[in-house]
């Protein structure tokens, strides 16, 4: 059983209630696990007991192994496709998200046009935009109550240079197919009311959604078109042709290593508050389906849940001492957000903090060995799910031979040296993300200062990374 925590009230004398948990489990870690469980009791999934057969073993059952075990079914349902995870389907980063999904950054799109082209960065970006769009098709089309709604990314600026920087921004991202919107103060009021708002940016390709929900219901739909989903099964050991568990070995001619490549440098961190009442939702004016971010270098995101409450997410280098998300300076920084960006919250209760390990970098990357029978997909990051469903399908395609669009972007490797790649180097590829974070996360702490003093955007905003 879990040993649970409370902090409160708030120095400011606010009513600062926030609550996690040291172990045990994965559920009680976030709010999407507690509102799901609520919703719909279920004990976890059998174990898989004794060796098996199968003609594909994917190793995860984060939103990359379903979506992966979806479009294979989808493109031949006689399949015997077998999932195997840990712990439970969605206890990884797809369950512990800040409840939004998107493209990602267009600034990305950057980094791949060095190295493939301009025209192979703006065929990325379109197969990201795509994926938002086909996370909600398929949830509709398979009655998964997701609560998916997709309003779009609204950036405001509350400084001259915050908005001089946004508006250079959009700029740039319509270079690469998306579709920016400059707003003025006016535009911004009518989506959310924003303390001290000067103006800001709509990206129309962001979401939210309960991301629990989404697993479980992609968990119903794969078993009852035949697929197995074994929780409480860990890996020991992934070969050409069989997956060594700790409940029995699996034997398949295709093997699928979707676990996010390890754990990762940095996270995000987020707190939910309770249900907000209805006259403090119209004082907000926040519309449902719009996930707000403030402008700064480290932005804090946030978004209204179907039950009302308010869900703010922050990214930093440190990453969380415990999925559970102890990092009080992080949750502490979310509570005074509230305050900050919307002040009619100054009161609210948090009930929830919960810390989010970030999958990989912020594009996603994956491959296919033939000859060996081995797939794998590792990134995301703060987009992960839709980057899941464009790495599921990408997979799908690439495991039943197909030779399409998605299998030739430009993150997808083919042959012995994308598995190996995958598959060693971890240490050394967490402790450079680690740097890496760590140089962001300063750099966008002296930006944000910067800026306050000159009043002109910061010449540190490269530095600081992808917002």
């Amino acid at each position: 059983m879990d040993d649970v925590h409370e902090v409160g009230p708030g120095a400011d004398g606010s009513a600062l209630t926030l609550r996690w948990s040291t172990g045990g489990d994965p559920s009680s870690r976030s709010l999407w696990f507690d509102q799901a469980q609520a919703a719909d009791p279920r004990p976890a999934r059998d174990p898989l007991d004794g060796d098996t057969t199968a003609d594909v073993v994917i190793v995860g059952a984060g939103l990359t192994g379903l979506w992966t075990a979806y479009y294979l079914l989808e493109a031949d349902p006689a399949l015997d496709v077998l999932v195997v995870e840990q712990h439970v389907a969605g206890a990884g980063a797809s369950g512990r998200t800040g409840g939004w999904f998107g493209a990602g950054p267009a600034v990305a799109a950057v980094r791949i046009a060095a190295v493939h082209g301009p025209d192979a960065a703006r065929t990325a970006r379109a197969a990201l935009r795509d994926a938002v769009v086909e996370v909600g098709g398929v949830a509709a089309a398979e009655q998964i109550d997701g609560d998916v709604a997709v309003g779009g990314l609204l950036t405001v600026a509350r400084s001259p240079a915050q908005l001089a920087r946004l508006a250079a921004e959009a700029e740039a991202a319509r270079v690469w197919g998306d579709e920016v919107e400059l707003l003025g103060p006016d535009d911004v009021a009518g989506s959310a009311r924003v303390a001290g708002a000067l103006g800001g940016t709509l990206a129309p390709d962001v979401g939210r959604l309960q991301p629990v929900a989404l697993v479980r219901g992609l968990v119903d739909v794969l078993t009852g078109h035949g697929a197995r989903v074994a929780e409480g099964t860990r890996a020991l050991r992934l070969s050409p042709g069989a997956v060594v568990t700790d409940q029995g070995t699996v034997r398949a001619p295709l093997v699928v290593r979707a676990t996010g490549g390890g754990r990762p440098a940095g996270g995000r961190h987020a707190v939910a508050t309770a249900p907000l009442a209805e006259e403090v939702w119209a004082a907000l004016g926040l519309r449902r389906g719009v996930v707000l971010a403030d402008a700064g270098h480290r932005p804090v995101r946030a978004l209204r849940t179907a039950d009302d409450r308010l869900v703010l997410s922050l990214r930093s280098a440190r990453q969380p001492s415990a999925p559970s998300g102890q990092d009080l300076a992080a949750v502490l920084r979310l509570h005074r957000a509230l305050a900050g960006l919307l002040p009619p919250t100054a009161g609210a209760r948090t009930t929830h903090a919960w810390g989010v390990a970030l999958a990989g970098g912020p594009l996603p990357a994956l491959g296919f060995d033939a000859d060996a029978g081995l797939a794998w997909a590792d990134g995301g990051g703060d987009d992960g799910v839709a980057a899941a469903n464009l790495a599921g399908r990408t997979l799908a395609d690439l495991l039943t031979g197909g030779d399409g669009a998605l299998t030739r972007l430009p993150w997808v490797v083919r042959g012995a040296a994308g598995a190996s790649g995958a598959a060693g180097g971890a240490a050394a590829r967490r402790l450079a993300g680690r740097i890496r974070a760590a140089v962001r996360e300063g750099a966008a702490t002296l930006a944000d200062q910067e800026e306050r003093l000159t009043g002109r955007p910061s010449r540190l905003t490269g530095l600081a990374g992808e917002r």
